[in-house]
């Protein structure tokens, strides 16, 4: 799973009558930032080769790459099919070093203000490719956080998104720092609070209390409504006493009024959620809240006594900021 199918690995070790610690090998130095089989000092020289030669060293083949002047980092890959795939690596001046992954190639729920959701949805990704993502910048310097917050809604490809995650440990994530974000697909949310056992965090994408307003920006709450997901995370906070994280992107004069933020306050339990503020990054169908109407929908939280923050906008000079990942070059 990363780079390198470790399924198709598995396959051809076992061809070979080669054992089981073989993967294992192969895995430990690709999660340490390998950049091929040649480094695996480990592994014999003929059976290095030999893999070099058969099974590709990534699933996911980088198309172009972009620093913004904050220091962050956009991918761009292709997959074998020719899906195009983006994710994010944020620096922070605090030492923190975070990426941002799909879990699809693009994304099919159509969020009115996400620039992914007006591409053409592809496929789920695949355990391996998702890993792929992380390794990429593992190669390129230490990470230690990651969020599921990049094309695609990870609860539509729960599987493929927890194998992925429950690796990261490997490559220097703890499940602790591992967060996975939902619009609020009930079915894929639900499986998550029932059967994930590791501290991965949740995150929900929210962005408006009322549910006539969160509809016409997110279709998905027509089919399930903002009043049972919020349960459904109440739920989980009971089971896993963990907060959840609720993303919040400011569109002026659309859901960034004080009497929204009443709204929002009075849906969320102060020690149940906290809220991300986000500013709203051009996609070019809404405008962005000011700071002031930004401070002042803060204020009514702060009020409440509901933990809010505004989150720092990184990337955006190279369409890498929360809400912008949409292939562009690939299309």
């Amino acid at each position: 799973m990363a780079t390198v199918d470790l399924v198709l690995l598995s396959e051809k070790l076992a061809e070979r009558g080669e054992p089981a610690y073989r993967a294992r090998q192969v895995w430990q130095w690709a999660a340490r930032g390998a950049a091929g089989y040649e480094a695996m000092t480990n592994v014999p020289v003929g059976l290095r080769a030999e893999l070099a030669a058969e099974v590709p060293f990534s699933t996911l083949e980088l198309v172009s790459q972009a620093e913004a002047r904050d220091g962050t980092v956009k991918a761009l890959f292709r997959t074998e099919d020719d899906r195009p795939v983006e994710a994010v690596l944020m620096r922070y001046r605090d030492g923190r070093r975070s990426i941002c992954v799909s879990s699809q190639s693009g994304c099919p729920l159509t969020c009115t203000f996400c620039a992914t959701g007006q591409m053409r949805f592809g496929r789920n990704l695949t355990a391996s490719e998702i890993l792929d993502q992380a390794l990429h910048f593992r190669r390129i310097e230490t990470v230690d956080h990651c969020v599921f917050m990049g094309m695609g809604e990870p609860m539509l490809n729960l599987d493929s998104a927890l194998d992925a995650a429950r690796r990261l440990p490997d490559v220097g994530i703890t499940h602790r720092r591992t967060t996975i974000s939902t619009v609020g697909w009930l079915p894929g949310l639900r499986r998550f609070v029932d059967e994930v056992d590791e501290p991965i965090r949740l995150a929900l994408s929210l962005h408006a209390a009322d549910p006539l307003l969160r509809s016409r920006l997110m279709p998905v709450n027509d089919r399930y409504p903002v009043a049972d997901v919020v349960a459904e995370c109440r739920r989980y906070v009971a089971l896993r006493r963990r907060r959840v994280f609720v993303e919040y992107v400011m569109l002026a004069g659309v859901n960034d009024s004080p009497e929204q933020a009443a709204q929002l306050a009075a849906l969320l339990a102060p020690k149940e959620f906290k809220v991300n503020l986000i500013p709203y990054n051009p996609t070019g169908a809404f405008d962005g809240s000011s700071r002031a109407a930004t401070a002042a929908f803060k204020a009514v939280l702060d009020r409440a006594g509901l933990p809010a923050t505004v989150r720092l906008t990184r990337g955006r000079d190279i369409d890498a900021a929360c809400g912008q990942l949409a292939a562009r070059a690939a299309v």
